[in-house]
């Protein structure tokens, strides 16, 4: 890309500059990104002299995308603005959904509640003062009827972050969806459905890997033909980084279970673009602004490397990558919690010049509660802020070319290739699993970040440097409502004694052999969500058959 003439002579003047650099004092500070990687005072040609411009930029719309998806971009349509949501009954939920949606949100996201996570109902003993507490309570197709009630299915994109029950809850959404007329070839959304990631940093699972894997590959199967334009799986970065990766951790360990996925589709015998297409990324957006940026570019050229050149897919949709991003809820703090707005536009403006498709912001008060309602909607109006004010949508990719950028973008590239190498010697990401290698790396990584913070050597706002002297929080902040569990407990019981005996017993024992026999799950969901059994019932099913996974202590 650069003459080789004009490298020597900026390699000379870079030469002389770092002469009279050296004699300049610099401040007393860390010069290293958030995840560790040193920083140079200045970037030149030189630094990325191997850049192709055709093999590794192209122009936005084509291969290898790293300068986005779509061929134009937001001058063709903005990101979809979601702002994830769920808290106590789905009356309480939908009410916030209609709220946000009439400020100009363009997409739902459900946040549900830790019982719902886990496949219990509501009224199960484990459930005690956690229902609807932490996300919206979803235990039948009532609960999801409620959800939804007065918002056109057809008409809205739905993301759901849910992960060892997605498939219950898709089935939930497609029969709501039928309710409303709406045929399932017509419903758009995302379930996040990415349990690897779940052994990896999260916890939230109820089956092993392989009978979990199996339930993610019926999904993949039955939505190529029946829900085709639903993302079926959500392959997520965000919670690795949430548990304290460094960004090169969450782009490889997040592309080595995407990759690991696909390889799953391949073995169930799908062919490999017919389900490709509708796999989808989520990623975190963290505060170092340009390793975030380069983070994106990154991961979109690595995934259309891989699926074009090792997984053979032939359909150009299956190479690119399409990504969900959320504003880092690590980086957020109890102290000054109005700094929290100031962190997530930094954050937000990272992942809108890194080219996401769909975009999270969080709330001022995330760290204490759920968002109440004027704090997210200053987070939204922080989205609509970067959309219609601020000019970044204006031009594809702005920061194309520049030296740091796509220097910071090989690096990541680079070393998420290593650490692809390293999970491939372990035998691949279920044996890295069980070995614990990806939960030791994350454990290493956020012990690192946290010493340089308790050592003040990196800066947290009004943490550990400018901190307010008697701080008192005043915030109006959104409380719980306990009668959320009794409601829940009353709606079951109601929904238990209106449903018919017979129908309910023919779809779990119709689940139940398709566990035996191996024949698609999904079919037998959708049977048990018409039926109104409830979540837990319905799961339970598995848990006898499959059995529960216990993680293997690591020390």
């Amino acid at each position: 890309m650069f003459d080789k003439k004009e490298l020597e002579k900026v390699a000379r003047a870079k030469a002389e500059w770092d002469k009279e650099a050296a004699d300049c004092e610099e401040r007393n500070a860390l010069f290293e990104t958030v995840s560790g990687l040193p920083v140079a005072p200045l970037y030149t040609p030189a630094d990325v002299d191997g850049l192709d411009y055709g093999e590794d930029l192209g122009v936005p719309g084509e291969y290898p995308y790293t300068r986005g998806v779509q061929t134009n971009m937001y001058r063709g349509r903005l990101w979809t603005m979601r702002q994830f949501s769920g808290f106590g009954s789905a009356e309480d939920t939908n009410q916030r959904y209609k709220y946000l949606l009439s400020h100009g949100q363009t997409g739902l996201s459900v946040a549900f509640d830790l019982p719902t996570i886990m496949g219990r109902d509501s009224d199960h003993p484990y459930a005690h003062g956690e229902a609807g507490k932490c996300g919206v309570a979803i235990s039948s197709l009532a609960d999801m009827e409620v959800l939804f009630d007065g918002i056109p299915l057809a008409e809205v994109s739905t993301s759901m972050t849910i992960n060892a029950p997605a498939a219950l809850l898709l089935a939930y959404y497609v029969a709501v969806g039928e309710k409303q007329g709406v045929d399932s070839k017509l419903l758009r959304g995302t379930i996040q459905n990415d349990i690897l990631k779940e052994y990896i940093a999260q916890k939230t699972w109820i089956y092993p890997p392989e009978p979990s894997m199996r339930i993610i590959t019926d999904i993949m199967a039955y939505c190529a033909d029946e829900v085709p334009k639903w993302n079926t799986i959500s392959i997520s970065g965000y919670h690795i980084r949430e548990a304290g990766s460094t960004a090169a951790q969450e782009l490889a360990f997040t592309l080595a279970d995407g990759f690991a996925y696909v390889e799953a589709g391949v073995a169930a015998g799908l062919d490999v673009d017919t389900f490709a297409p509708r796999l989808s990324h989520f990623f975190n957006a963290h505060l170092d602004f340009f390793e975030e940026i380069a983070k994106y570019r990154a991961a979109r050229r690595i995934w259309a490397k891989r699926m074009k050149d090792k997984y053979k897919a032939k359909n150009p949709r299956s190479w690119l990558m399409r990504f969900h991003t959320q504003t880092a809820g690590c980086s957020l703090t109890a102290q000054q919690p109005e700094n929290n707005i100031v962190r997530t536009a930094l954050e937000a403006l990272a992942g809108v010049l890194g080219g996401t498709q769909s975009l999270h912001t969080n709330s001022m008060d995330e760290t204490m509660a759920l968002p109440s309602e004027k704090a997210v909607l200053i987070a939204l109006r922080t989205q609509q802020i970067i959309a219609y004010e601020s000019g970044v949508a204006n031009t594809i990719d702005p920061l194309a070319g520049s030296y740091y950028v796509e220097y910071m973008t090989n690096k990541l590239e680079q070393e998420a290739e290593e650490y692809f190498e390293k999970i491939e010697a372990l035998g691949g990401v279920l044996k890295a699993i069980e070995k614990g290698f990806f939960q030791k790396e994350i454990a290493d990584a956020a012990y690192a970040y946290q010493k340089k913070i308790e050592a003040g050597t990196r800066i947290v706002v009004g943490v550990n440097e400018f901190e307010l002297a008697d701080e008192k929080i005043e915030m109006d902040l959104l409380k719980g409502d306990p009668a959320v569990e009794e409601h829940q407990k009353k709606r079951l019981a109601k929904v238990r004694a209106e449903r018919s005996e017979a129908e309910w017993k023919k779809a779990l024992d119709g689940l139940r052999q398709a566990a035996r026999d191996g024949t698609n799950l999904m079919p037998h969901f959708l049977a048990c969500a018409r039926a109104y059994a409830t979540l837990g019932e319905t799961l339970d099913i598995l848990r006898e058959e499959f059995g529960e996974y216990k993680e293997t202590p690591m020390f």
